[in-house]
């Protein structure tokens, strides 16, 4: 009797931006709503949802970077998602914007609570205006699309909301203790909706990500010191990239992940 030989890797294996190396066919045709979608992970996670065949909404203060983004899965032969420009701080205008959203795609059946802004500040230099504004941007918008979408996926009978945490806070990183505040409340949130939102079969997890290398961490944080961090931190040498991110949301979002709700699932290369 023959053995095949084991199998060996190398590498990671290379995919561009947000495409899936597994195809959920629970997600073909579903609508998606992605906050703060234009760039970085947010990016990531719409490419990812296009490529199954999702039908996908976005908002973000980023213009430019969004547009070209709804013009590049275009021009690659996918349905262009729908975006509008939106201050998430403005809970009336983002509300607005996922109603309108729906009006054109449908009901949602995915959530995706992406966007933030881990911008540096000293626990000396925050006033409360700085402090609330933080929280607007960080906190409030995820409470506040759930609200939202809910009632849509109530009519569906079913759904998914994955908000975005974070491991900085977990392993007690500095510079940006307003952040830590906001990011350490999703777990609360995802926890405290669970039994709730469970009854009309809507699931909500966390995806909490480590240290992802997109342009604006290599831009703003990544140095000889970070470098040396990733090495002392992570259990796995490679670099996280935003489709790592991009893959558990897909997951957690397809029927694969029927029976999962109130968990975080931490994507961060064993760092925490």
């Amino acid at each position: 009797m023959s053995t095949l030989p084991a199998p060996t890797h190398t590498s990671r294996p290379e995919a561009s931006a947000g495409e899936a190396i597994t195809r959920y066919p629970s997600l073909r045709g579903r609508a998606v709503f992605v906050t703060g979608g234009g760039s970085g992970i947010g990016a990531a996670i719409v490419t990812a949802f296009a490529r199954q065949g999702a039908r996908v909404g976005f908002v973000d203060v980023a213009r430019e970077a969004s547009e070209a983004l709804a013009r590049q899965l275009q021009d690659a032969g996918l349905p262009r998602p729908w975006w509008q420009p939106c201050d998430v701080r403005d809970i009336a205008a983002l509300q607005g914007c996922i109603a309108q959203a729906a009006q054109e795609l449908g009901d949602f059946s995915v959530l995706v609570n992406n966007v933030a802004s881990d911008d540096r500040h000293t626990l000396e230099s925050v006033t409360p205006e700085y402090y609330d504004e933080r929280i607007a941007i960080n906190e409030r918008p995820a409470f506040f699309a759930i609200q939202s979408v809910v009632p849509g996926m109530r009519r569906l009978g079913a759904g998914s909301v994955i908000n975005l945490g974070s491991t900085g806070w977990q392993g007690k990183g500095s510079g940006y203790p307003c952040y830590a505040i906001a990011k350490s409340s999703v777990n609360g949130l995802t926890r405290g909706l669970a039994r709730t939102l469970g009854q009309d079969r809507i699931r909500i997890n966390t995806v909490s990500p480590g240290w992802v290398m997109t342009e604006r961490q290599v831009k703003l944080w990544l140095d000889a010191e970070g470098e040396k961090d990733l090495a002392r931190n992570q259990c796995l040498p490679d670099k996280m990239r935003p489709d790592d991110i991009a893959h558990m949301v897909l997951f957690l979002a397809s029927d694969d992940a029927a029976m999962c709700t109130a968990q975080e699932f931490k994507v961060d290369a064993g760092w925490v």
